[in-house]
């Protein structure tokens, strides 16, 4: 596989974790309620995001992410790090204004990419 590639998958999955992260209703049936078809739960989703968003934001050149989204992408991470720091039980953070903030965050960054899940 191509590094061009595997970039476009690692910024694929970000994007994919950032729309969980945008939706509450499926937060409510995947992460809550656990309902599929989906396999998913915040501390996967949290994880995975803090960790391809660091590598995505390293080296954005490289994967052809432009200055405004590179912003976006920065602040949503830093606004999420510090609410996931304090927050780990969907249950009871996921009616707050605090997460509807980080929702409304995740949001501007899948409009600065056009993302649309299939």
């Amino acid at each position: 596989m191509t590094t061009k590639k595997i970039r476009e998958q690692i910024l694929e999955s970000f994007l994919e974790n950032l729309y969980g992260i945008s939706d509450k209703e499926y937060q409510k049936r995947v992460w809550v309620q656990g309902s599929g078809p989906e396999v998913d739960d915040y501390d996967e989703t949290a994880t995975d995001l803090l960790h391809e968003g660091e590598g995505i934001l390293e080296a954005y050149k490289s994967f052809g992410i432009k200055i405004t989204q590179y912003k976006k992408i920065k602040n949503f991470l830093s606004e999420f790090k510090k609410f996931s720091d304090d927050h780990d039980l969907p249950e009871e953070f996921i009616d707050t204004p605090e997460w509807a903030r980080i929702m409304d965050m995740a949001k501007e960054v899948l409009k600065a990419f056009d993302y649309k899940k299939n």
